[in-house]
């Protein structure tokens, strides 16, 4: 990556996911010089009732294909797997793209497909007219975009999909990192969902990211979350073009050889 060793020496960087999804991202930025501020707002659990899960796991051998859209459905399936005593079977699997598929792999399930664009529409359209026919399983959040299994049908599958886990808010978040978002005391907050930009939104309070836009930057990790931003009247300042923690780091580092630094707060 261009631009020294530390090209994001000083800046403040928000980071809103989870804690156990925000290692990775959190160790890029600070080697590229970045203080991290973390603030998770989004938080994932099991189904409160898992029958449909259940039912569909119990007969896993049966689907030619599994696609997995996250690194959540993968853990959250191989999870109940175990708890169900099933063995996962030798079909064939699909990921959203390399993040997801390497959490796959290491849940032992044999990755045959990777999506070029990491987008569950990519997904669909590049599995295409190889799903004719073919049994598919999809575990799913429970906020998930119902056009993905549209999709496979269109394309002639027999798709099933299950809510394998759901997206919550957390229970509390850091009374420290909230007040230093509140204030406008970092430069860029990065959003990896929607879940977790309307999660921040709410512990925030209404109004408080979009009066801030003029100060600071707002990152989105891909065309899903900006527009949920967007459509919430918040500034997208950054996207990152590969919906992955090493594609938020590059966008982030690109906007700033571009851009002068946003005003800090006196």
């Amino acid at each position: 990556m261009e631009g020294g060793a530390e090209p994001l020496l000083g800046k403040r960087i928000v980071v809103t996911r989870a804690p156990e999804q925000a290692g990775e991202l959190t160790r890029m930025l600070e080697q590229m010089g970045a203080e991290v501020i973390l603030l998770p707002a989004v938080a994932f659990e099991a189904p409160d009732d898992t029958r449909e899960l259940d039912r569909a796991l119990r007969e896993f051998a049966r689907f030619d294909w599994v696609l997995f859209t996250s690194q959540n459905a993968v853990r959250f399936t191989a999870l109940r797997l175990k708890q169900l005593s099933v063995p996962a079977a030798a079909q064939r699997t699909a990921a959203v793209g390399p993040v997801t598929a390497e959490a796959a792999k290491q849940e032992g399930f044999h990755v045959d497909f990777v999506a070029a664009g990491h987008t569950a529409h990519s997904l669909a359209s590049e599995l295409g007219g190889s799903m004719l026919g073919r049994r598919v399983f999809i575990p799913r959040s429970d906020r998930s975009d119902p056009e993905l299994v549209k999709a496979l049908r269109d394309h002639g599958a027999q798709a099933t999909d299950a809510i394998a886990y759901r997206t919550v808010a957390p229970a509390a978040p850091d009374p420290a990192a909230l007040n230093r978002v509140r204030g406008g005391d970092f430069d860029v907050a990065i959003f990896s969902s929607p879940s977790a930009f309307q999660n921040a939104a709410g512990f925030l309070g209404a109004g408080t990211l979009v009066s801030l836009a003029d100060r600071v930057r707002y990152a989105a990790i891909g065309p899903t979350t900006a527009k949920a931003m967007r459509d919430a009247g918040v500034r997208v300042h950054i996207e990152a073009e590969e919906a992955s923690s090493a594609g938020l780091v590059e966008a982030v580092v690109k906007y700033f050889q571009g851009h002068p630094a946003p005003a800090r707060r006196s």
